[in-house]
């Protein structure tokens, strides 16, 4: 299809987990004008680390078990459509995500800290759930392999963990920070914030309890996770999560595992050049707050 455009590639496979950031890289050394990836989100991230502070573009196919950015893009969730748009888009100058810990699992063994990534991060239970995620279920069941995870976790305690960020300290059990809306392809965890913003959208999910996220959930299928009490949203572009003693905190970036706290998060401005379509910009989340700082931007007490 993008022949028929008259455009030319080298395809080339990856052989396992971190190669194709390697192959980003390799690629870049050698003057490619264009790095596609088609893959899920854990191969985009690989890419991302091979190419960040680059001027060269990066366009997406997606083929994978999620495809979260390709949903947030609105590209299509198949190679095919994504093709079909591609030779339109634009270029847009964004920020990444860069995250740094003492536990830190790199995304190839070349990989220096920090690790730098597209769209979201996340502590605590999302993270433990992908540790913990059977490579074979995942395999064989896709998407749902992590929802049959999830909900194995009801009934267990799960770990509160300290957040700090814009000055205040928070108490939560998952926290996520995100630069996409979209989480896992099915739900709107972080409803306004854009790949166009040079910060992120925080959510932090406060309790022990496990049957606490049923309701969690449904509060964000239903949209209404800001004015759902345990539930903290805010504006930053720096975290810290100092880790507790008693317990592990696992990390997660993209969907894949990085490691345990402690650790910290931050936003790197003009980072990677992407490929969105024309109209991408004008679809941005128009209820961006005002300030980081406004008060109203937190929907629940802190401790």
């Amino acid at each position: 299809m993008l022949g028929a455009r008259g455009m030319t590639f080298d395809s080339i496979a990856t052989t396992g987990p971190g190669h194709a950031g390697e192959i980003a890289r390799q690629e870049l050394d050698r003057g490619a004008e264009l790095i596609l990836v088609a893959g899920g989100d854990g191969t985009i991230n690989e890419v991302v680390n091979g190419m960040a502070f680059s001027e060269v573009p990066l366009g997406v196919l997606p083929a994978g078990t999620a495809n979260v950015l390709a949903n947030e893009l609105g590209i299509g969730d198949t190679m095919e459509r994504a093709a079909a748009v591609l030779p339109d888009a634009v270029q847009e100058r964004i920020a990444l995500g860069a995250i740094s810990s003492a536990g830190q699992v790199s995304s190839s063994a070349a990989q220096a800290s920090p690790r730098y990534f597209l769209m979201m991060a996340g502590a605590g239970l999302d993270a433990d759930i992908v540790y913990h995620l059977n490579p074979r279920l995942k395999e064989a069941t896709g998407k749902a392999a992590y929802w049959i995870a999830g909900f194995s976790k009801v009934g267990h305690r799960i770990p509160e963990f300290t957040v700090q960020a814009n000055g205040r300290e928070y108490r939560a059990s998952f926290a996520l920070v995100s630069r996409v809306r979209n989480y896992g392809g099915d739900l709107e965890i972080a409803p306004t914030i854009s790949l166009l913003d040079d910060e992120f959208e925080m959510v932090l999910f406060e309790g022990e309890s496990s049957f606490g996220f049923l309701k969690y959930m449904l509060a964000v299928v239903v949209h209404q996770q800001h004015s759902m009490r345990g539930i903290t949203i805010l504006r930053t572009r720096h975290a810290e999560f100092p880790g507790p003693q008693d317990s592990k905190i696992h990390l997660q970036v993209d969907g894949e595992y990085a490691g345990v706290t402690p650790a910290r998060v931050e936003i790197v401005p003009n980072a990677l050049t992407l490929l969105v379509p024309p109209g991408f910009r004008a679809r941005r989340p128009a209820s961006v707050p005002t300030s980081v700082n406004d008060p109203a931007w937190t929907t629940s007490p802190t401790r």
